[in-house]
Formats: structure tokens, C-alpha cells, sequence
């Protein structure tokens, strides 16, 4: 018999708790028999039967305040499957879409009950027994507003919820430190968010939580982070956080083998400052087409050349960042700064484009011969992506803006770190 080659994608049931095994071609016919071999399963299907030679079991899961899916990045390794996601911004979810074609993207407001029992609808649809739920932390964070009326604080009502509704087996909870300190008004009284959490899904399930710094959980990147972990107490036990890896990875191992870059001075008349502009940029975009330098003001550029690894413009006696009349300019003390080589990263934020912002200015070498530091610029793109423990070949789409690309990457949760949690489960 002849060998036929097809090209197709199927879910298998298991008679495991309903979980699904998912398989992808290529689909192979030897002698009557069937075989399909992929990079996830191995199965054999020979009279109208499936045989699991040697495969991985996969827990579906959900998706709630998505962005573009980050900290899912890694998931499909340690055994889930997101097969659900919402976010709320179009060109986010059409990101979304573009990482993770075969996941339902429903593009919405959650408060919205169209878009609420559409979430749901799909999710029952699709057994899923897993959520991440990553709510906007813009009126908690530090480098917010600190809003406590923010509307965007009670976005957490809505995935209490959709837990509720779904009863998955597990839920990971995402967001600012601030969290467990932030009070929103629920059923008439002011309550500390930990505390409706507590109330509202205690009975089902153990919940554990904890601040964590990513950058113990093998995360170039210092990133703190209110973690919630449930798991379904017919589970028979909590869900409890991996042990932190005191083994730091620093910024000098994460990002110190990429060719140094100059920026590119918007000012015409400044642009001479750099005559290997155009043979560095070149020599970056053959390591990625993600690795070039932004644009930056003279007079920003000027004072970090000047100024060392580790330390702020605002410390410098002469080429500080100056108004008109000559002052200092107002704002924090990190400020104007560069990140130190020895150390993680400070934590990346969606100002990430600017110099002015905090510590967000490539370490810099001295330049041999001067008293000048090399970079006087923000990370590129290509660099935040290591430095969120994204991989290399982050397939980010053709259409996508360096702004969102930067705005989604300074909200996003740093995925290697959600691996490291989500893996004590031991899905497979």
C-alpha cells in the first residue's frame, strides 16, 4: 500500500477527569494502519479506534484580560491548552489571534453581558478547567495613578464571577503587590480585595497567596507580583508556590551578548555625535529585526552619555537634564537612569519608551579612551523580550507599531515565571 500524507487537527477524549489530548498532523496511512506523529502526542489508530503510544495529557484553560498572551507563552509545555481568551482592545486581541490562531478570541467588554456569557458559553463548550485571570493594574500600581475608584479595580468582581460560574479544577491571579492592599466597594461595603476573594470562593477552594518577585523564579526582571493560587478542594490539596531560585539571572546574562547600538538622534544638526549610527543599527538588525534603537531628544541622549552604569543623570555635577533656565528638571530620583549589568532588571513599564522614566536606560560600557558611556538609550524591543523571558523568535506580527509592541510588553506578565508556577501541577 502507498503512503498518503494529510494535514489536519483533532481532539481525542481520554477517560481522564474529561481532559482532551490534542493532535496535530502529520497524519501518516503504513499498511492499513494509521499513525499520527506530532511534536505533542504520539497515537496509533487502527479500526476506527485511538491507541495513546506515547502522549501528554492537556487541561484547557481560559484566558480573562488577556492582552496578547504573554504569560501564557509557555503553558502548552507544562500542560494546558488556553482554548478560551477575551481582551478587551482590538488590536491586542488581533495580536492575541495572530500568537495563538487556534484559541478563541472573544474581543470585548467582560462587562458587557454579551461578551460575559459568550466567555462562558465557550468556555463550558470547551470544558475548560484552568483560568488566568491577569486584571488591568493601572488604578493600583505605583507607576499608576493609585486610584482607589478606578473602575478598572472592580474588573476583579467579573473573574470572581466567571470562577464561580465555570468551577475550573485551578485559577491562577495575577496583578500589582498593591492588590492586597486595595479596597473597592462590594456588596455595599468598602473590603479589601484579598478579603472578597476569601469570602466568595473559600468554600470551594484552597487559595494561597503570595508577593513574588519574578526574578527569583529564573526571570531576568526584579517584578513584583500579588499571585493568587486556587485549587479546587475536591483537588484534595492546595496549589502551592514552586521554592525561589536564589540563583539571579542578571541583565549582564540576559542581554550582554547583543551588539551595543547608538540612538538615533531626532535633531539633525546632533546626529554626526554617532558616525557608526547606521553600521551598528545593521549589525543589530542581522541578530533580530526586533533589535534597533528608538529615537531620543539631544538633550536626553547628552546627559546619558555622560553618566555611568547604574547611576542617574540627576546625579551628574554638569550634564544633568536641565530646563531652559538651567535647573534641574523635576521628577524621582530614578529617574534618567541606567540599569546596572550584575543585577536583574528593574521592572519594565509601559513607559518603557522614554529615558526620562524610571531606570529605563541601557547599562552602558565605558567607551575606552573617554570619560563617555556607550547605549545612551532604552531597551529595544529585542531586549525587553529577553528581559520578560520571552523567546527569541517571539513571533510578533508584521503589523504591529513599536508602540503597542512596548505598551503590551511593559503590561504583560513575564511567562517563565508562570511556567515555573503553573509546572508544580504536574498536568502531563
Amino acid at each position: 500500500m502507498g503512503i498518503a500524507l494529510l494535514v489536519y487537527t483533532q481532539w481525542f477524549p481520554t477517560t481522564t477527569n474529561d481532559r482532551r489530548v490534542k493532535v496535530q498532523i502529520p497524519t501518516f496511512f503504513v499498511c492499513g494502519c494509521r499513525i499520527i506523529d506530532c511534536n505533542i502526542v504520539r497515537f496509533g489508530v487502527f479500526g476506527g479506534r485511538v491507541f495513546l503510544l506515547d502522549g501528554q495529557i492537556y487541561m484547557n484553560g481560559l484566558s480573562l484580560f488577556a492582552n496578547v498572551g504573554i504569560a501564557e507563552t509557555y503553558l502548552s509545555q507544562v500542560g494546558v491548552d488556553i482554548v478560551v481568551a477575551n481582551e478587551l482592545l482590538p488590536d491586542r486581541a488581533r495580536f492575541y489571534q495572530h500568537l495563538y490562531p487556534d484559541c478563541n478570541m472573544i474581543c470585548g467588554d467582560i462587562t458587557n453581558p454579551l461578551i460575559y456569557n459568550s466567555i462562558i458559553d465557550e468556555s463550558h463548550n470547551n470544558n475548560v478547567e484552568f483560568i488566568i485571570a491577569t486584571p488591568p493594574c493601572q488604578g493600583m500600581s505605583i507607576a499608576g495613578q493609585m486610584d482607589p475608584e478606578d473602575p478598572r479595580n472592580y474588573l476583579i468582581t467579573y473573574a470572581i464571577d466567571v470562577i464561580r460560574n465555570l468551577g475550573p479544577r485551578y485559577v491562577l491571579m495575577e496583578n500589582v503587590f498593591m492588590q492586597l492592599q486595595t479596597t473597592i466597594r462590594y456588596n455595599g461595603q468598602h473590603i479589601l480585595i484579598p478579603e472578597i476573594i476569601e469570602t466568595t470562593l473559600g468554600d470551594d477552594y484552597y487559595i494561597e497567596k503570595k508577593v513574588i518577585d519574578t526574578k527569583f523564579y529564573g526571570v531576568p526582571q526584579q517584578r513584583k507580583r500579588a499571585i493568587f493560587l486556587l485549587s479546587r478542594k475536591d483537588n484534595g490539596t492546595p496549589w502551592t508556590f514552586p521554592p525561589y531560585n536564589e540563583q539571579i539571572v542578571t541583565l549582564e546574562q540576559a542581554i550582554g551578548d547583543l551588539p551595543s547600538l547608538d540612538p538615533f538622534v531626532k535633531e539633525i544638526e546632533y546626529r554626526n555625535v554617532f558616525p557608526d549610527y547606521e553600521l551598528k543599527r545593521q549589525r543589530g538588525l542581522e541578530v533580530s529585526r526586533w533589535h534597533f534603537p528608538r529615537p531620543h531628544v539631544w538633550r536626553n541622549v547628552e546627559v546619558m552619555m555622560h553618566t555611568p552604569t547604574g547611576k542617574s543623570a540627576r546625579q551628574n555635577s554638569i550634564f544633568f537634564p536641565k530646563k531652559k533656565d538651567g535647573t534641574m528638571v523635576g521628577g524621582a530620583p530614578r529617574t534618567y537612569m541606567r540599569m546596572e549589568w550584575d543585577h536583574a532588571a528593574p521592572t519594565i513599564t509601559s513607559y518603557n519608551h522614554t529615558i526620562s522614566s524610571f531606570q529605563n536606560v541601557h547599562p552602558g560600557r565605558l567607551i575606552e579612551g573617554t570619560e563617555l558611556y556607550s547605549d545612551p538609550r532604552v531597551l529595544t524591543i529585542f531586549e525587553m523580550m529577553r528581559v520578560m523571558s520571552l523567546p527569541d523568535n517571539w513571533d510578533i506580527p508584521n503589523w504591529a507599531s513599536e508602540s503597542l509592541i512596548r505598551k503590551v510588553i511593559g503590561e504583560g506578565v513575564p511567562p517563565l515565571a508562570v511556567r515555573r508556577i503553573v509546572e508544580v501541577l504536574d498536568i502531563h
